[in-house]
């Protein structure tokens, strides 16, 4: 559970709610945005100010659609959402031809150098005129983000080798949807907690991460982006069905145990992972937990994991028939499918927090081969 603890601290040390690595696509371009839709509007954000950032993440995502470098390289793309006391920070990451660089660079300082009434002339004056090249680099895209929130672009390229680089580009806006720099316009935009992530998402095989107060419109977008990547990665029907299967279960389990966003905020807010490692998927969630159901919670996952694939199918149809209609919980219903589905041991773990509360980890492992 390392990498759980190590990912949660991270999301919670830099305000990060989302992260996505991957092949960014129109299928998976809707969910994305989305996602952060649902957040905002659970945050009470207001209307103008969501359809600003709204756009301007459309915007992001198409620029990394249509001139990211997708020769083998497109997993690279990073797309993050990080809460801040004023509003949200938009980073995206993608692969370009270093040979772009340059160009591209002087495209976005010029942007920045102007003021929002400069930059709507400019948008006005290449409309007709074929001066920003839609090929090699954002084109008018930049200048459509920077006119949408009415401020700069923080920007970085980081060399990956001699033929291609890392293009990160982030904005902060506010409630009201308009640019936040507390930084000085010389000032070089530090990206190094970005690439940092990237690597790691990497070397874990992770390719989402959200961590923030679980809602229904969250737990559907994440199972969006869940199914477009068992598409994308052309997995069978039978094991993507499964993962789809369990996927929804462990993310009930998480809503189960919500205990609100004032004691997430304070004592742990719920995280989602999801890797890939050689066909085989890992889901793994954090969530806080009352301290009073934690030895009920942990006797129940001893005997799911003390019983073999036959022993799961008896006990899953005994609770079955054990539900009442007058009820609405399912017991442990939800705990045994995912080992039934899964065909593995539930990786767990409790950490206490406080007198009151603990700090619940699951871990389910979905092979190709069910065992």
């Amino acid at each position: 559970m390392d990498i759980t603890r190590t990912i949660h601290d991270k999301m919670r040390k830099e305000r990060l709610l989302f992260v996505y690595r991957g092949e960014i696509t129109d299928r998976n371009s809707l969910p994305l945005l989305t996602l952060l839709e649902n957040e905002m509007m659970d945050d009470s954000y207001g209307f103008v100010g969501r359809k600003r950032l709204f756009m301007y993440v459309l915007e992001s995502l198409q620029n990394i659609v249509k001139h990211g470098d997708h020769s083998g390289r497109g997993g690279m793309s990073l797309v993050t959402y990080s809460k801040t006391d004023d509003g949200y920070t938009i980073t995206t990451g993608n692969i370009i031809a270093s040979d772009h660089v340059n160009d591209l660079k002087k495209r976005l300082d010029r942007v920045n150098r102007l003021d929002i009434n400069e930059i709507k002339d400019l948008y006005r004056q290449i409309l007709n005129s074929s001066e920003f090249s839609m090929k090699g680099g954002a084109g008018l895209g930049l200048i459509e983000m920077a006119m949408k929130t009415g401020n700069r672009l923080d920007y970085d390229f980081v060399a990956v080798d001699k033929k291609y680089s890392y293009f990160i580009l982030s904005k902060t806006v506010d409630s009201s949807g308009v640019g936040i720099h507390a930084s000085r316009k010389d000032q070089r935009f530090d990206s190094d907690s970005f690439v940092q992530l990237e690597q790691l998402m990497d070397k874990k095989k992770i390719y989402m991460i959200w961590s923030g107060h679980f809602t229904p419109g969250i737990g559907e977008e994440v199972l969006s982006l869940t199914e477009a990547k068992l598409t994308e990665e052309d997995i069978d029907s039978a094991l993507r069905r499964r993962v789809f299967n369990i996927m929804i279960e462990i993310l009930e389990n998480v809503s189960k145990y919500n205990l609100g966003r004032e004691a997430e905020q304070k004592y742990g807010m719920p995280v989602v992972l999801v890797r890939l490692e050689e066909r085989k998927f890992i889901l793994t969630t954090g969530n806080l937990i009352l301290n009073t159901r934690v030895s009920d919670l942990k006797v129940k996952l001893d005997k799911i994991n003390s019983f073999d694939s036959e022993g799961l199918k008896t006990l899953f149809f005994t609770s079955l028939s054990a539900q009442s209609i007058d009820t609405d919980s399912t017991g442990n219903m939800g705990l045994i499918s995912m080992a039934r589905k899964s065909g593995s041991k539930l990786n767990y773990q409790f950490e206490e927090v406080n007198d009151q509360y603990s700090y619940f980890m699951l871990n389910v492992r979905i092979e190709e081969h069910q065992s």
